[in-house]
């Protein structure tokens, strides 16, 4: 193949990812959605206080309720993303296919990948289980569970260099 011919195809995926990474950047009714970059990521500021940061690779949905001001749900598939729920303002949960990370006023990180769910919570209470609701734990700020089909899990003080991993995937 040629040099052109390469440069070509090369310009042409470019574009293939650049609009698909575009087209799945979700709209939410109740949010405004900010791409940002250093890390690249979506920002969406939601109504009573939610704020999603989803890192700019993760599959996800974000879920609406006919008639509610804010999602109250998020499906995440694969990779991470930072959550802020101010206290009071309602329910919040992110779904995995490994876990369900639910509360009520706080701020933390789901991670996904193939074999795990990791849930770190920054501040607040953050109630963790298995898809089916089984296994409920209760994790506050400084802890994390890791989530795995089959496996035990529990709350763990995550050291600060796991912890400091994580939240700079979200420029913190």
């Amino acid at each position: 193949m040629s040099t052109r011919r390469l440069k070509l195809a090369g310009t042409l995926i470019g574009l293939m990812l650049a609009a698909s990474s575009t087209a799945m950047a979700q709209n939410v009714n109740g949010c405004e959605r900010t791409q940002v970059q250093d890390p690249p990521r979506t920002v969406y500021q939601c109504a009573n206080g939610l704020v999603i940061e989803a890192e700019a690779a993760s599959a996800f949905n974000i879920d609406t309720a006919a008639g509610a001001t804010r999602p109250e749900d998020v499906d995440l598939e694969t990779d991470a993303m930072l959550i802020e729920v101010e206290p009071g303002s309602g329910p919040f949960q992110v779904r995995t296919p490994h876990a369900i990370a639910a509360v009520r006023g706080t701020i933390y990180a789901v991670d996904v990948g193939p074999e795990r769910t990791s849930v770190f919570v920054l501040r607040g209470h953050v109630s963790v289980s298995r898809p089916d609701g089984s296994d409920t734990v209760l994790l506050a700020a400084g802890e994390g569970a890791d989530v795995a089909p089959g496996l035990p899990f529990a709350p763990a003080t995550w050291s600060a260099e796991r912890a400091a991993g994580l939240m700079s995937r979200f420029g913190q």
